[in-house]
């Protein structure tokens, strides 16, 4: 999604100094037949950075909505902890504001096979490979869902609250950040650093993984260093009792799809897997969870294998990363050189390291 933008960067060096170079450039693709998608990523990236002023200059206007003040204010303590106490990047990221006027700052497109949990994947020069594509308005994400379920795939629409340029661009916070509280506002804004701090192209479970341990880790020394108590360990259970429920159903899944099994009973197979997990789910809700209904809507609408990707992405290996971490008795800098050097592996190696450190 952010590939096309940093090569443009490459070419013309500070785009937050140049954004008017962008527009013979976007011409020049559309006319070599780089096509709408590569247009409204230009287009999109273009309008955030227009979007943004400094945060500074936010807090200080007294004609700004208070609350938005306030959560900014709280915001660089936050900022200011992650470079200072998590050794994330110190740079003009986070130190700015965009209000993009809607919901998400853009929606992905995850797409499978109907009988595969491997997702269809979009490479580009900078970035490589990724297991989505990004739009960043809610009809174009909805216009390609609709070609590739014509095309017979399972697809799935998410809604993305932040993203990192990976340090190309001086990434601001977006309104679309601020909606869950200032806790949710410090997580992301650790999360998005970690992708500036190290990413391996063409492995997006290892680089959302990372991450999400970082943010995860992040969040608990930033709550102690506030002086406050640790997290919900009830809540912390929940979270990951269901994301293990998530990974579990694609494991099952793809047992059944290994199977020389018939397309009719394949798709009957499927649909009983996602029923075992929602009665699981109901399980779980009404024995440990005090009947908690937070995840209903996302059980019992329509499931498919794309609607599981996220969650295999985002967590698959964030014990590893765990593992890692106290394996180097919590340096921050340790963990970062260790991160880097599983990065480096290829990738059936780092894959195996991984599962080595998981099994800790």
């Amino acid at each position: 999604m952010i590939d096309v933008l940093l090569l443009l960067r490459s070419r013309f060096g500070s785009l937050d100094r140049k954004i008017g170079a962008l527009v013979p450039l976007l011409a020049g693709l559309l006319l070599n037949g780089c096509s709408t998608y590569y247009g409204q990523l230009l287009d999109g990236q273009v309008q955030l950075l227009r979007a943004r002023e400094p945060v500074s200059q936010v807090v200080a206007d007294p004609a700004r909505d208070a609350r938005l003040r306030e959560q900014l204010r709280q915001s660089q303590a936050a900022r200011d902890f992650a470079s200072s106490h998590l050794h994330l990047p110190d740079n003009r990221s986070y130190r700015l504001y965009a209000d993009v006027k809607r919901s998400s700052v853009l929606w992905n497109v995850f797409a499978t096979p109907e009988f595969s949990l491997d997702p269809q994947t979009h490479c580009f020069p900078i970035a490589g490979c990724v297991a989505y594509r990004g739009y960043y308005s809610l009809s174009g994400a909805r216009g390609e869902a609709a070609l590739q379920k014509q095309a017979g795939m399972d697809v799935y629409i998410g809604g993305v609250d932040a993203y990192s340029t990976l340090g190309w661009f001086d990434d601001p916070i977006i309104n679309t950040m601020m909606d869950r509280g200032d806790e949710r506002l410090a997580t992301l804004i650790f999360h998005e650093l970690a992708h500036q701090r190290f990413y391996v192209q063409n492995d997006t479970e290892f680089n959302e993984s990372y991450a999400t341990f970082v943010e995860q880790e992040g969040t608990r020394q930033w709550r102690a260093y506030q002086g406050l108590p640790p997290a919900d360990q009830d809540m912390a259970k929940q979270v990951h009792q269901f994301t293990q429920l998530v990974l579990d159903t694609r494991e099952q899944l793809k047992a059944i799809y290994a199977q020389p099994l018939a397309p009719v009973a394949m798709r009957q197979a499927k649909q009983q897997a996602f029923e075992r997990m929602r009665a699981q789910y109901r399980q779980l809700r009404g024995s440990q969870w005090g009947g908690d209904k937070r995840y209903d809507a996302w059980v019992n609408a329509p499931m498919n294998n794309a609607k599981l990707l996220p969650f295999g992405l985002y967590d698959q290996w964030v014990p590893s990363f765990a593992a890692l971490f106290s394996q180097v008795r919590g340096d921050w800098p340790s963990f970062f050189k260790a991160v880097e050097r599983l990065g480096k592996l290829p990738a059936d190696q780092r894959k195996a390291a991984l599962v080595k450190l998981a099994s800790r």
